[in-house]
C-alpha cells in the first residue's frame, strides 16, 4: 500500500484504542502526530533499534530520541529527556521494554514521583493515576508483548523488585502494527517475543475473570499463533506468517484485560533477577507447560476449548503439546540453561505470589506451590 493510501484512514480497529493494522501502515504515524497536535515528539527506543535506521520508516519530523531502554531502563532519564527536549508527545518504537517505558514516562510527565506509589497491587495503584498523560503512539517491532493495545506496564525499580502499572490513562492513543517492522528479528527473538504472545492468549483464556468477548479474541489469537509460529522463526522473511504473529501479539494485549495466571507470577520475579536480563517470553514459555499441568484440574474444560484452538483432541494433550512446541523452537526448558542459581529460587516464591497475575489463576497459588513450580522448572 502506497504512504499516502494511509493519510486520514479510519482506525482498521477501535477496541480500548484506535489501531493501525497492515503492511506499510508504519508510513501514518506522522499523520497520527498532526492529528493529535504533536510537533515534537519524543522517540522512545533501544540502542540496537536506534542503530539499525529502522525508524527512519516513521518518517518524523523533528523529534527528540531516547535510546537507553534495555532491560532494565532508566524511567528518569527518558522522563528527563522528553521536558529537556521540549517535547510534546512520544512515539513508543521497539518491543515490549520500550513501549512499557514509554507509558509510564508519559504518565510520569503529570504526576508527581516516586513512581513506586502508582503500582499494584501495593502503593495505591490506579486510583493514583489521574491525570491525561501527552499523546502516545506506539509502534511495535516485535511480535510479542501486545503493549500496545494494553493498559499495564511493567517496569523494575530501584528496589529491585519489578512492578505492575495499571490504568485507561496508560493506553497509547493509537497502535500502529506493521509487520514489516519485524522482518530483521531474529530467529531466537521470533520465538521468544512470539511464545510470549501465546501465553497471553492461554492465560487470558484461562483467567477466572469472565468476558466472554475477550475469550473468544483470545482463541482467536492462540489459533493464529500456533500455525504461524514455527514458519515465523523458520523465516524469518515469510511475511505472511509474520503478519499473522502480529495479529496473535494484538490478540493477546486485547484479551489480557481478563488479567493472566501463574506463568506470569512466575516470570516477573525473574525479570528482576540481578543483572541476569532474563527475557519475559523465554521465561514465559518455560513455565507453560509446567503451569498448564498446575492447573488442569481446576480448568479442564477450557483446557479443552484451547485444544481445539490448536488442533488437539484432548484437554490432556496441550501441556505436552507446548513443551514440544517450546523444543522445537529452541527455546530452554529449564531454569539452570539460563544460568538461575537454584538457591535463588526460594526467595522468589513470596513475589510470585504477591503478583497482580495470581489472582486470577485457575488455581490458588500459595508459597508452597510456587516453589514447588520453580524447582519443577529448574
Amino acid at each position: 500500500m502506497s504512504d499516502s493510501a494511509w493519510l486520514m484512514r479510519a482506525p482498521d480497529i477501535t477496541y480500548l484504542n484506535d489501531v493501525y493494522f497492515g503492511r506499510g501502515a508504519a508510513a501514518l504515524v506522522p499523520e497520527l502526530l498532526a492529528r493529535y497536535g504533536v510537533a515534537r515528539p519524543l522517540l522512545v527506543t533501544d540502542e540496537n533499534l536506534a542503530a539499525t535506521g529502522l525508524s527512519a520508516r516513521l518518517g518524523l519530523g523533528p523529534h527528540a530520541v531516547y535510546a537507553g531502554t534495555e532491560t532494565n531502563p532508566s524511567l528518569r532519564a527518558c522522563v528527563a529527556r522528553y521536558w529537556d527536549a521540549g517535547c510534546d508527545g512520544i512515539v513508543a518504537f521497539g518491543g515490549g521494554a520500550s513501549l512499557d517505558l514509554a507509558k509510564l514516562a508519559a504518565m510520569m510527565t503529570v504526576h508527581e514521583p516516586p513512581l513506586e506509589q502508582y503500582a499494584i497491587p501495593a502503593g495505591g495503584g490506579s486510583a493514583r493515576i489521574k491525570a491525561p498523560p501527552p499523546p502516545l503512539v506506539a509502534v511495535p517491532t516485535t511480535a510479542g508483548s501486545g503493549s500496545e493495545v494494553g493498559r499495564a506496564a511493567l517496569l523494575r525499580l530501584d528496589s529491585g523488585r519489578k512492578r505492575g502499572f495499571l490504568s485507561p490513562l496508560l493506553l497509547p492513543r493509537a497502535a500502529v502494527c506493521d509487520p514489516e517492522l519485524t522482518l530483521s528479528v531474529p530467529p531466537r527473538l521470533t520465538a521468544a517475543t512470539g511464545m510470549d504472545a501465546i501465553s497471553h492468549c492461554v492465560e487470558a483464556y484461562l483467567s477466572t475473570r469472565v468476558n466472554a468477548v475477550a475469550d473468544a479474541i483470545a482463541l482467536e489469537g492462540l489459533a493464529r499463533g500456533w500455525r504461524a509460529i514455527r514458519r515465523a522463526v523458520a523465516d524469518g522473511a515469510d511475511l505472511e506468517a509474520r503478519e499473522q504473529m502480529m495479529h496473535c501479539a494484538l490478540m493477546g494485549g486485547l484479551a489480557f484485560q481478563k488479567s493472566l495466571g501463574a506463568v506470569h507470577s512466575l516470570s516477573h520475579p525473574l525479570g528482576a533477577l540481578g543483572d541476569a536480563r532474563l527475557h519475559h517470553g523465554t521465561l514465559n514459555a518455560l513455565f507453560l507447560a509446567p503451569v498448564l499441568r498446575f492447573n488442569y484440574e481446576a480448568c479442564r474444560p477450557r483446557l479443552g476449548a484451547l485444544a481445539c484452538a490448536i488442533g488437539l483432541s484432548a484437554a490432556g494433550e496441550v501441556a505436552d503439546a507446548f513443551e514440544r512446541l517450546v523444543e522445537a523452537l529452541g527455546l530452554p526448558r529449564r531454569l539452570r540453561e539460563l544460568g538461575v542459581p537454584r538457591e535463588a529460587l526460594a526467595a522468589l516464591a513470596p513475589q510470585a505470589v504477591e503478583d497482580h497475575c495470581s489472582a486470577t489463576n485457575p488455581r490458588a497459588l500459595g508459597e508452597r506451590e510456587a516453589r514447588q513450580l520453580y524447582e519443577e522448572a529448574w
